[in-house]
């Protein structure tokens, strides 16, 4: 864990090669890709003053993005088909929660205690029944092209690259110096995920500049999978710097060397990536130079007994960090149960759908998220942070024989559910409904364009606004979608 201390000076003034690299790895973070990122000339005048007719606007201060790839089951979540035939509703029998008539999955016993704190959507749906998180997450209609290039110039940003982009910009008042705006745990999206690189978390053509700042995981697994399970020591950290302290002035000789190494690099300096490249190494040295980011990431602080509340996995101990993350003064942070390892692992149970759920993904969510919501509602971070609980699709009503391991549900986006809370969000409130197999709704669709809508709202930002991207075409931010007026209180 990264600790400050006092100066240290290295003999004779002097760097040894270890450390002039480790230096310089700290800032080598560019891509070949640059940014052409201007508001359009209407839209830049109206930045910042734009308020619109609907309630809420402005709401949120921050946001909290829980983000839960490769999509859970409507039927086994939080849309129970109990009186459905077997080869339907499956194994799980469906349990009361605190909500009058609203039963959820047995095995999310302690978020059925707190939905009086969220709202939750039946009613979700959309047409692209693949792994759209460039959809969900960005709006991106053209996301079945593209879905897997995560630096294709196509890509729009996601929606805390925007929040970064326009918060830079001063949307949000006055900038908070050294403190980042948009932050991702555990680490960059699809990094341990094998062979598929998803998209829908990047700066799209914003460029990487505005892609957010990742952790990076350091800890055991002792089951192999760290979202099954991860030991008391494991923590969080930023960027590619080692495991020694490091101190203020060392900061600033690392800069200042980066500063001469990149002088001499003329042709980094001439190329289109450069102002990528300098604001990501600049954030960097902000983030481990600032004492209550720097603190946020120190899960040693917590009660073991509260840690153990969130759960010692790779979601709940990021949860956790992200809430002291929010309480450190970022923006928008992102937790992200990422792919591990080979593809329809996790959440994408394409087979042995009931023993993965049943053993580990379930009760590792059920712990997290409602000892976060917890948390968060008594130290009066839900009064101003939006959060949102998304997947980007559901599966499907039947159960099918994958070849695999024992039957499982496929993709099925006509009809799932999310989670809301925060910031005003109406408290106990359930929106839309699903027939009697979860397949179709009956009431209320809702499109993530809409969800993407109603969180710009809350955060002060009108969605209709476009940006300017290479070479010079207008993209809407969202494209399409309305606010959710029930949403807004």
């Amino acid at each position: 864990m990264l600790r400050i201390l006092g100066s240290v000076h290295n003999r004779a003034g002097q760097w040894r090669r270890r450390e002039f690299l480790r230096a310089g790895g700290m800032g080598l973070v560019a891509s070949a890709f640059a940014p052409l990122h201007n508001l359009t000339d209407a839209a830049a005048g109206e930045a910042g003053s734009q308020r619109s007719e609907l309630p809420g606007f402005g709401r949120a201060k921050q946001c909290l993005v829980l983000y839960i790839y490769g999509a859970w089951s409507q039927l086994d979540t939080f849309d129970p088909k109990p009186l459905a035939p077997a080869e339907i509703r499956g194994e799980f029998a469906a349990i009361e929660s605190c909500l009058p008539e609203v039963r959820v999955c047995e095995h999310l016993p302690r978020t059925a205690t707190i939905l009086d704190r969220c709202t939750l959507i039946r009613s979700m749906s959309h047409p692209w029944n693949i792994h759209s998180a460039a959809y969900t997450l960005t709006g991106n209609p053209d996301t079945e092209r593209i879905e897997g290039r995560q630096r294709h110039p196509d890509q729009w940003p996601y929606l805390g690259g925007v929040v970064d982009y326009l918060g830079e910009r001063g949307q949000f008042g006055p900038l908070v110096p050294r403190i980042p705006r948009n932050v991702m745990l555990p680490w960059r999206q699809s990094l341990f995920a094998a062979p598929n690189k998803r998209a829908g978390t990047f700066g799209g053509f914003l460029g990487p500049a505005y892609d957010p700042l990742w952790t990076e995981f350091r800890g055991a697994a002792p089951q192999g999978d760290p979202f099954r399970e991860i030991t008391p020591d494991g923590r969080f950290v930023f960027g590619a710097h080692n495991d020694q302290p490091i101190t203020l002035d060392s900061l600033d000789r690392r800069r200042s060397l980066l500063a001469q190494f990149e002088r001499q690099c003329a042709e980094l300096e001439r190329s289109r990536a450069a102002g990528s490249y300098e604001r990501q190494r600049d954030r960097a040295f902000e983030f481990l130079a600032t004492p209550p980011v720097r603190e946020a990431l120190r899960l040693e602080r917590e009660p073991i007994g509260l840690r153990q509340d969130y759960g010692m996995t790779l979601f709940g101990q990021a949860c956790l960090t992200a809430r002291r993350l929010l309480e450190a003064g970022v923006k928008l942070v992102t937790v992200v149960w990422d792919e591990f390892g080979q593809t329809d692992e996790s959440w994408d149970t394409h087979y042995d759908h009931h023993s993965r759920l049943k053993e580990f993904l379930l009760p590792a969510f059920d712990r997290a998220f409602a000892t976060l919501l917890a948390d968060m509602d008594h130290r009066g971070l839900l009064k101003d942070t939006l959060v949102l609980c998304l997947s980007e699709h559901g599966r499907t009503p039947r159960f099918f024989a994958s070849g695999a391991g024992a039957p499982g549900r496929d993709h099925w986006s006509r009809a799932y559910c999310q989670l809301f809370a925060g910031a005003g969000m109406p408290r106990g409130r359930v929106i839309g409904a699903s027939d009697a197999s979860a397949a179709e709704i009956t009431d209320r669709p809702i499109d993530p364009k809409d969800v993407l809508c109603t969180t710009y709202h809350r955060l002060g930002v009108d969605p209709t606004q476009e940006l300017l991207a290479t070479p010079g075409r207008l993209v809407p931010l969202v494209g399409g979608g309305r606010v959710i007026r029930e949403l807004l209180g």
